[in-house]
């Protein structure tokens, strides 16, 4: 093993506005079954660095749940083992986590004791799949001491100021990084993946901790870019971040078209996630699903079109649902009509409600749940 993984899925996001609000982004369900965390984990294990932290902290109980075993990826604790790292008090150290620098620092005790030589740092919010011995391959040929995996997006300007966005010379060298910018120079961005040597990392978030500064982007890579070797790794894959509610809506309907399902799910190498027993899905007579993805523990009695069903959902009788998502847990009520929204997890949609997002905005829908005691 010549990396250890570090998944950083502390952050919190106002972006995601409800969706957010009681859990981190990186336990967002995404394509039905899964998490969004499960697609960086996969990478991990698929790229046979059997050692990862991840370090949470904001709404992280339904993530730690999520965590609570390390076997759904092939996280064995004889080969290394999935660690979750929480803020502790010491006599040092009273904080929460600062800053994405400052989450390391906090953890440094788990980098001095790992032998390993490398470390890829990753962040917990994205959708891809990536091979990462090849951007480790790609590291140690270019002597870099710091290697970026980034990706040419097609997307709108306001899009590109989520990011940050780099320029390259011919040879792969990163020459300009600028985070969030409000004019983009290029459509270059982070994807949120570094490769660095151990040492080194812990060498620059001590001394990023002596000068109080805390965030890794513009402490550590924009700061050093003319000081240390900081090099590009192209990403052509399938990339998303998943951290606005337009964003979590469009990744999320990816996945009803073919050749996304096919490259994530039928594709090797394969997305792991914590399974639940649950019954197949069931689809009583009258009920019509097109171009959708329901999942395990769903009972369908009226219409799905073009939308998402997450687990143990129950739609009613005469319902129509178009173009939506359906989190885990939701009873929707007779006669309901749901489209261009987003249903948050173990709501109840009563009878005869109508939710329609309009002028191309998506809507949220939180209903309170007569079915829980609070």
């Amino acid at each position: 093993m010549k990396a250890v993984g570090i998944v950083l899925a502390g952050g919190s996001n106002n972006r995601m506005g409800q969706l957010s609000k009681n859990r981190a982004v990186a336990a967002m369900p995404v394509a039905g079954s899964y998490r969004c965390i499960d697609f960086v984990l996969s990478n991990m294990s698929n790229s046979h660095i059997q050692k990862v932290a991840v370090l949470t902290q904001y709404n992280s109980r339904s993530l730690n749940e999520h965590l609570n075993s390390s076997k759904w990826w092939d996280f064995g604790r004889k080969q290394g083992g999935l660690f979750v790292l929480t803020p502790f008090i010491t006599e040092e150290s009273n904080s929460w986590y600062l800053g994405t620098a400052d989450s390391i620092y906090q953890n440094l005790d788990f980098l001095r004791k790992c032998h390993e030589p490398y470390v890829i740092i990753t962040s917990g919010d994205c959708i891809y799949k990536m091979d990462f011995d090849k951007i480790l391959d790609y590291h140690i040929k270019k002597k870099a001491d710091i290697t970026v995996a980034v990706k040419d997006i097609e997307a709108e300007t306001e899009d590109l100021h989520r990011f940050g966005v780099v320029s390259m010379a011919e040879d792969g060298r990163i020459v300009n990084f600028e985070e969030k910018p409000l004019v983009a120079q290029t459509n270059t961005v982070s994807i949120g993946v570094y490769v660095i040597r151990r040492r080194l990392l812990i060498e620059l978030i001590q001394k990023a901790h002596e000068e109080k500064r805390n965030d890794f982007v513009q402490d550590i890579l924009v700061r050093y870019k003319d000081v240390k070797k900081i090099f590009g790794y192209k990403h052509e894959g399938y990339w998303e971040n998943i951290a606005t509610i337009d964003s979590y809506y469009h990744a999320n309907m990816d996945f009803l078209k073919r050749d996304v399902r096919d490259y994530f799910f039928h594709d090797y190498p394969n997305v792991y996630s914590k399974i639940e027993d649950l019954p197949p899905a069931k689809f009583n007579p009258g009920s019509k699903i097109k171009n959708s993805l329901v999942s395990s523990g769903c009972i369908v009695n009226g219409e799905v079109q073009d939308s998402i069903l997450f687990k143990k959902v129950y739609v009613g009788n005469n319902c129509v649902i178009k173009n939506s998502i359906i989190l885990n847990d939701v009873y929707i009520g007779d006669n309901t009509v749901i489209e261009n929204c987003i249903v948050e997890s173990r709501d109840t949609i009563r009878a005869n409600a109508s939710y329609i997002g309009e002028d191309g905005k998506i809507q949220i829908v939180v209903e309170k749940s007569d079915r829980y005691i609070l």
